[in-house]
């Protein structure tokens, strides 16, 4: 291997690293502990994402934790991109995605990654990340369950980008789909019990 070649994956290692840390900051135990709105990790699913800050009543929490946990994961990416090239980029935006589903600040339990997940694809490649976003909002808008669109955009977001010829963010959002469904087992378990619940109530 040419000094060159060393140069890259040296770059790419430490930006893997970068993206986890990024990734890891849990915005959502930090916005609700800010406005004296509890621990999260006792309300409602114990989740640090945004669906379960939305079980507090404050929208505008939701939506800030839903805004800063997307743009940790296109940060993550954006950086490495521009300092490391695509390689760093793309493992950046998965071990960001990793960091939030196991951060180590928090004895690595953590969310399951939707948002982060959404933002890494967008910085990634914009058009797989915007029809995932739309999967997500079409779904969430007919089922009216959080869980469901998030499954149904991670499992197409692969395809979408393999079919693209986008083949690193296919392999990307693959091994986020894969750790999206792990992440939702109990979610999937509900669905097929018919007592998952909707968007905005609690539990």
């Amino acid at each position: 291997m040419g000094r060159w070649a060393e140069g890259v994956w040296m770059s790419a290692a430490i930006w893997t690293v970068i993206g986890y840390l990024i990734g890891s900051v849990p915005f959502g135990i930090v916005i609700t502990r800010a406005l004296g709105l509890g621990d999260l990790r006792q309300i409602g699913s114990g989740n640090i994402g945004a669906t379960n800050v939305l079980r507090t009543g404050h929208k505008g929490a939701a939506l800030a934790t839903l805004l800063l946990d997307s743009g940790k994961g296109a940060i993550a990416v954006l950086l490495a991109r521009h300092f490391g090239g695509d390689i760093a980029a793309v493992l950046a935006g998965a071990a960001a995605f990793l960091g939030h589903c196991f951060p180590v600040w928090l004895g690595f339990r953590g969310g399951k990654g939707v948002a982060t997940f959404l933002g890494t694809l967008i910085a990634l490649q914009w058009q797989i990340g915007l029809a995932a976003c739309a999967i997500w909002a079409v779904v969430a808008a007919i089922s009216r369950i959080s869980s469901l669109s998030a499954l149904m955009a991670a499992a197409l977001s692969p395809l979408m980008a393999a079919l693209m010829g986008w083949y690193h963010v296919a392999l990307a959002a693959l091994f986020m789909a894969a750790l999206i469904f792990w992440r939702h087992r109990a979610n999937i378990r509900r669905l097929r019990e018919g007592t998952e619940p909707k968007i905005g109530a609690g539990r």
